[in-house]
């Protein structure tokens, strides 16, 4: 059985290769060197060390075509397992922390390499990295069924995100959203109706600005995406 440091093992040597959002990576290409996304990533990785499918549309699918996304990993935690605890993933090698995506947009994928840091295909200006967990926006954190993980230990909490701006019901509003919507608008992108509310118009608008910077285009809006903008982040 594969072991949760397999995976770790065969993401570190691809630190530095090439971000392109909606590359597909054959998962059965061993020597596949990028683009990459975040799930073709987190999928070729996985499928390297264990043979085996997972977050991909059809894991029966031919792995030289199988398509990888953000969407089909949260669809598998729910039928596959194991969601644990951000706080156990990054802990973890091996482990994965998944942000999932909002209607019509992508989230983000990363694999935790153990101690709280990730290997991830991060962004196009960033390429392939080494990060951390803490700090960031997650909804679950993944074990997979078939990789021996063995004893989690040291399992310390994970300092959360501060505010994010993201689609929730019901959508979040105030000043901070109007300023977004302004700075939007202001570079060419449109955020919509200038509401004070961060509806899927206004989240389409900053995944656009996202992508276009170089940045993660998940749709939210944190310091990062903020400091892009010219946003003072202030809440």
């Amino acid at each position: 059985m594969a072991k949760g440091t397999d995976i770790v093992n065969i993401a570190r040597p691809h630190i530095g290769e090439s971000y392109h959002l909606g590359a597909l990576a054959p998962k059965n290409n061993a020597n596949w060197k990028g683009p990459w996304d975040c799930a073709e990533f987190a999928s070729w990785c996985l499928y390297q060390a264990s043979s085996h499918l997972y977050g991909s549309q059809d894991n029966g699918a031919n792995p030289s075509s199988a398509d990888a996304y953000t969407g089909f990993w949260q669809r598998d935690v729910k039928k596959l397992g194991r969601s644990v605890t951000i706080s156990v993933a990054a802990a973890t090698p091996g482990a994965f922390v998944l942000r999932n995506p909002a209607a019509n947009l992508i989230g983000h994928i990363a694999i935790c390499a153990g101690a709280g840091k990730t290997v991830e295909a991060h962004s196009t200006n960033t390429g392939v990295i080494e990060n951390v967990v803490a700090g960031r926006r997650w909804d679950s954190g993944i074990l997979i069924p078939w990789i021996d993980y063995g004893a989690v230990i040291n399992v310390s909490p994970v300092a959360p995100p501060g505010l994010i701006l993201r689609l929730k019901l019901p959508n979040m509003k105030g000043d901070l959203v109007e300023r977004v919507q302004r700075a939007l608008e202001k570079q060419g992108f449109d955020p919509g109706t200038i509401d004070k509310a961060y509806g899927p118009h206004t989240a389409a608008a900053v995944s656009a600005f996202q992508s276009a910077k170089g940045l993660v285009a998940d749709g939210e809006v944190g310091p990062n995406t903020a400091e892009a903008l010219g946003v003072k982040w202030k809440f």
